[in-house]
């Protein structure tokens, strides 16, 4: 099996980190929950949410591999137009005025596993997230090294893992979280200009390192 490099680790998880922490339906949500139904609710649908990722590591490994065994010219047409759609993601985050609000949400009688299956299966059967797995990726896969599902597989165990720390925590946190971002209203925006900065600079380095 092709262990990822040191470098290829440290890239990524610091990407990973930065845009999940970027506000969005499912951090958000995970922040409502905590703040409104306690932490192990919170907590519960956050790690849902990370785990459904694993879904998408397993279609991104197995299309990858498909494409590279049909044509390394095909994988390198989908690093592209990956790179052109993080690109494009990056400017929309740019733009974004990050209006970020925790309210307490509907008071529901869900118990903490329910809540889990919701995060599960909400993130699992997501288009855009199988979209974004298939961008973002493939532009940490060394095709050099060989190996290229295997390397698949690992980034998104880490994707999964650095997201279930975090979701954790925000439910854990929630309340306090929570009010801080209620009082920092352009926390939200810095939090999206970092994220977005990191989609237009991997897809630019792509490109322009052909």
């Amino acid at each position: 099996m092709t262990l990822l490099t040191p470098q290829q680790f440290i890239g990524f998880l610091g990407a990973a980190i930065a845009i999940t922490l970027s506000p969005g339906p499912d951090n958000l949500m995970v922040l409502s929950l905590g703040a409104s139904r306690g932490r192990i609710r919170g907590m519960a649908f956050g790690l849902g949410c990370a785990f459904g990722c694993l879904n998408h590591t397993l279609l991104a490994a197995i299309g990858v591999s498909a494409l590279i065994a049909a044509s390394p010219v095909a994988f390198t047409a989908l690093k592209v137009l990956g790179g052109l759609y993080l690109i494009w993601l990056g400017w929309h985050a740019l733009r974004s005025q990050g209006a970020t609000r925790v309210t307490g949400g509907e008071q529901r009688s869900e118990t903490a596993l329910q809540l889990f299956g919701k995060g599960l299966v909400a993130n699992a059967i997501n288009p855009k997230v199988v979209m974004f797995f298939l961008a973002f990726l493939p532009q940490f896969v060394i095709s050099a090294r060989g190996g290229a599902p295997w390397q698949i597989a690992q980034l998104g165990i880490i994707f999964t893992l650095q997201g279930a720390v975090l979701f954790g925590s925000l439910g854990f946190f929630a309340g306090q979280i929570g009010q801080w971002l209620n009082r920092h209203e352009h926390a939200g925006q810095w939090l999206d200009r970092v994220a977005g900065t990191i989609f237009v600079a991997l897809g630019l380095k792509l490109i322009v390192s052909r």
